[in-house]
């Protein structure tokens, strides 16, 4: 059994499962995210504290189209299956993207379910996240990464019901300097240019209704947590953003879930750097009112 401190992660996820009533923690779990891939494990625990593991829920085939960069799994529900999101490296071209994997069980394994990532091919691109809307059109909400447009995007593509590839192209949500908390940074790749980054983005409705997103930047280069809402309650927004950060002290990347106690819980890892990162598990309380804030 280990503490949640013995435990190594990125980008933590939790999937809450009612029928096992268990915690399932997925994350970039590779030792070096930067290097050669292994794959992904999960841990499983009752109480947020104590966690077995870890257990491998993905290792890739030798065709696999991704061999680096093994990054910020989710695994959503969607049609009495379980689908992992997952941001990988290309062999044909370096370009960072989203694919998405399949299992019929939270322990995996998770199989190639998208023959390719479904971000665009061209760009870089990472964090891909499920949000379902009310209709019950899936779509995967991403980053356009600053490397790519120096200033950071938020972007949203609509998924075919099969979640297999996209439909259309991407919508551009948000750019991270929209945001006003984000400060920029200077980088030899763009001389001159205002560089902002957008990470990790994750979609989630209130108790009130309200449409709000979490995403992640950077604070004089220190990692932060932010949250940006829809004025129409719709994923296409338009949309606008907290002033203050909900998470300012090097840690983000984060998710809110519901503890089997009726809590909410802001998960993120901290610090950012490795090997350091570990998870945390903030208490939002009820969010009745809408704040989202750190108790």
């Amino acid at each position: 059994m280990l503490k949640k401190e013995d435990i190594q992660i990125r980008d933590p996820f939790v999937y809450v499962d009612q029928k096992s009533q268990k915690y399932y923690l997925y994350g970039s779990t590779d030792k070096n995210i930067w290097g050669k891939g292994t794959g992904f494990d999960v841990y499983v625990g009752e109480d947020l504290e104590n966690w077995e593991g870890p257990f491998p829920v993905f290792r890739p085939e030798d065709n696999f189209y991704s061999d680096e960069n093994y990054w910020a799994p989710e695994v959503h529900s969607y049609k009495d299956r379980f689908y992992m999101f997952a941001t990988f490296l290309r062999k044909d071209n370096g370009r960072r993207g989203t694919g998405l994997l399949v299992s019929d069980d939270l322990m995996g394994p998770f199989k190639p379910h998208s023959q390719e990532p479904v971000t665009p091919k061209e760009w870089n691109s990472l964090d891909g996240t499920l949000y379902v809307d009310e209709e019950g059109t899936p779509w995967m909400v991403f980053c356009h990464e600053w490397v790519q447009v120096t200033d950071g995007q938020i972007c949203a593509l609509q998924l075919k019901e099969d979640l297999t590839g996209p439909v259309g192209e991407p919508i551009l949500l948000f750019r991270a300097s929209e945001a006003g908390w984000p400060t920029s940074f200077q980088h030899r790749r763009f001389p001159g240019a205002e560089n902002y980054v957008t990470d990790g983005p994750f979609v989630v409705t209130l108790p009130n209704g309200e449409l709000v997103m979490l995403w992640a930047s950077f604070i004089n280069n220190v990692y932060a947590q932010g949250i940006s809402r829809s004025l129409t309650g719709k994923l296409l927004g338009p949309w606008v953003h907290d002033k203050e950060p909900v998470y300012k002290e090097n840690g983000g990347h984060g998710m809110i879930f519901k503890t089997f106690d009726g809590d909410f819980k802001l998960t993120l890892h901290a610090p950012n750097r490795t090997p350091d990162e570990r998870p945390f598990f903030l208490d939002l309380g009820t969010l009745e009112n809408g704040e989202i804030k750190v108790k």
